[in-house]
């Protein structure tokens, strides 16, 4: 048996963050050390930040990141190391991991495929690497391969797919496989999404099956750059199966997961395959550096597993962690001095609350309160000594009320901010809702009536909460998180300089019907470890509502809009699938069977006019968490024109097919 420890290392990182990602680096080089690791991959592009975006374009930028990486070289010693930073040759840039053995560069290798899609922007800045190319790259006077190649280290030979390599059809790992390449090294920054995981440890348990080889797969953790979050879950395969698989949503800066494998046996595999064919031309692609491996024994590495991930709720215990992970890197990476929130007492306000209050206790009990004191230094004289005092000082929840807010959101408002522990408090805004529709009554010379004038007067209420609620913010230097769910967006169901003010909108990238279904979840079960929070009941017995129209209107979002969970699926097949509105009508017409023709022509017609309308609400939203990939922020996933044509011939075309499908039934 020929054996060697081989890990991948998560990593916090932060852009252009370089003494904090030097030092992350460092933790994790030295975790795999003491754990006797020889060879160590690590996430792309992890001495600058992933999240650069056009900074990568910055001649400063490059130069520090060699600067960072010659500091880190000397802890190389005794190990083969993979690190990722940018590199320009003949004027194109170039995504580039950086092979360290025993201390010295051995060369770089340059990623192949870029990812352009989503929330992903890579062509803006680099180039794709051809394939066979090797080249040589001067860097502070020395040269350097780098290109399409793979490295013979001390008799074991290493090849790479970066990332976006992973995922496309003509990976990267056949040609490397006919090469004898023994270990296959993946760094990568691939953001969180629902049921992504299981893609992940398919296509590397997959990729070790299929090329006969050990796969190392790296990835980023937490929120990096504001938007997306990285889950972490490092994975390790050989041979077909997957023998370790790191933590996910950790609150460490830097992890490492490692596993003793054994490259006969991958040799073995790939000899006894039949449709195996090696390579017969020569090694100009091989990089050759002497090492010496220490010796190695096998080790029991069963597959670590947390219970919740095998559970009935993983989506719902996903959302919770991604969202806690990315509200704690949030803030301390933006320095604010905990969250304010303007609780309603109806269901997004309440989600985002709760998950405030939860982060505080989920945080603690993963890293001691010490470390939780010790990542929030900049807070110390506002932090109190436990969990709930944390919570008190972090965390303010203001219910404003006007004339037509009712008891019961007033008694939910309380009763959950109570319950999470949240300071709350009660402003009255109706003195100064009258003093507005007065002044503007007083300018155009007229009443100003509900039957006339329902918008602008439902507005009014949405929008002179905001001035108070900045105000309490900016007393406590906290950031305001707005709440706003997907649903809404879609179809501009929120009043700008209203609902929407904050600086972070931590729950704009999921939609209504989950978010309900997640808050009834929680009053009654709750993520692991944390348990629920019943006194959500008094909210998740309400009818969404806006509580902006008298109480005698018995106003309710769906009344307002169309049901949620209709909503969804128009925007599902509209905007995610890209269907003219009489696809989609003919899609609802299956889903939606209980609804009328007519019905459900009205509603997506609604939803075509209402979407392009709203774009320029979406233009504004402040920066939304990415955990689902349908998200509709403009700047990160789903572009679409401001001004548009509205989608006019296509609706005619609609009602033209429900006038024939309301005659025939």
């Amino acid at each position: 048996m020929k054996l060697i420890k081989v890990a991948a290392a998560v990593l916090n990182q932060t852009p252009l963050d370089w003494d904090g990602n030097k030092a992350n680096i460092l933790a994790a080089i030295e975790g795999a050390r003491v754990a006797g690791v020889s060879v160590v991959c690590l996430p792309e592009l992890c001495i600058c930040g992933y999240g650069c975006e056009d900074a990568f374009h910055s001649a400063g930028l490059r130069r520090t990141a060699r600067q960072v990486l010659a500091e880190i070289l000397p802890a190389t010693r005794g190990m083969m190391v993979a690190l990722g930073l940018p590199v320009l040759y003949h004027n194109g840039l170039f995504n580039a991991a950086c092979v360290v053995v025993d201390g010295r560069i051995a060369g770089f290798v340059a990623k192949r495929h870029l990812a352009g899609e989503g929330l992903h922007y890579e062509p803006r800045w680099f180039k794709p690497w051809p394939d066979g190319v090797r080249v040589e790259v001067e860097l502070e006077g020395q040269t350097y391969p780098i290109g399409d190649l793979y490295l013979d280290v001390g008799g074991v030979r290493i090849g790479f797919e970066i990332c976006e390599d992973a995922w496309v059809a003509q990976r990267p790992g056949g040609a490397l496989s006919r090469h004898g390449v023994d270990v296959i090294l993946n760094p990568s920054a691939s953001h969180f999404a629902f049921g992504k995981l299981d893609v992940r440890k398919r296509f590397v348990s997959e990729g070790s099956r299929a090329f006969g080889v050990t796969y190392v797969y790296s990835n980023f953790l937490g929120n990096e750059a504001g938007r997306a979050i990285y889950d972490g879950g490092a994975i390790i395969a050989s041979g077909g199966q997957i023998v370790a698989i790191g933590p996910r949503f950790g609150f460490e800066l830097a992890g490492v997961t490692g596993a003793v494998v054994d490259i006969d046996a991958t040799r073995m595999g790939q000899a006894r395959t039949g449709s195996f064919v090696p390579a017969m031309d020569h090694d100009e692609m091989c990089v050759r550096v002497p090492f010496e491996y220490p010796p190695c024994k096998l080790e029991r590495q069963p597959v670590r597993q947390e219970a919740w991930e095998n559970g009935p709720n993983v989506k719902e215990e996903e959302f919770a962690r991604a969202e806690m992970l990315a509200l704690f890197d949030y803030m301390r990476k933006s320095r604010s001095r905990g969250f304010v929130v303007s609780l309603s007492g109806g269901a997004d306000s309440s989600a985002v609350a709760c998950l405030c209050a939860m982060m505080v206790r989920h945080v603690c009990a993963s890293i001691g309160v010490p470390a939780f004191r010790e990542r929030l230094a900049y807070l110390r004289d506002k932090l109190g000594d436990d969990v709930p005092q944390m919570i008190r000082s972090l965390l303010a929840c203001v219910y404003q009320a006007t004339e037509n807010s009712s008891k019961t959101t007033l008694d939910a408002a309380r009763r959950v901010a109570e319950a999470v522990g949240a300071e709350f408090m009660v402003f009255d805004v109706d003195r100064q809702v009258k003093e507005y529709i007065r002044i503007v009554e007083q300018g155009v010379g007229r009443k100003l009536d509900w039957k006339t004038d329902d918008i602008a007067l439902q507005n009014i209420q949405a929008r002179t909460r905001a001035p108070g609620v900045w105000m309490l913010t900016n007393l406590r230097n906290a950031l305001l998180l707005a709440t706003s769910n997907r649903s809404e967006a879609a179809v501009g169901y929120a009043t700008m300089d209203g609902d929407t003010c904050g600086g972070l909108s931590p729950i704009a990238g999921i939609d209504k019907a989950f978010l309900r279904q997640w808050l009834r979840w929680l009053e009654s079960i709750g993520p692991e470890g944390l348990g629920p929070i019943p006194a959500l009941h008094l909210v998740n017995q309400q009818q969404p509502t806006a509580e902006l129209r008298p109480t005698t209107s018995h106003q309710t979002d769906e009344e307002d809009l169309m049901p949620y969970d209709l909503l969804d699926a128009i925007e599902d097949q509209a905007i995610g699938g890209k269907k003219t509105p009489v696809e989609v009508f003919q899609v609802m017409r299956v889903e939606f069977p209980q609804h009328t023709p007519a019905q459900l022509g009205a509603w997506v017609e609604r939803f075509f006019k209402l979407w392009c309308r709203s774009q320029w609400k979406r233009e504004r939203y402040a920066p939304a968490f990415h955990v689902d990939d349908k998200n509709l922020d403009p700047r990160s996933w789903c572009r679409f024109p401001i001004l548009s044509g509205g989608f006019e011939r296509e609706l005619t075309e609609l009602r033209e097919l429900v006038r024939k499908e309301a005659g025939i039934c």
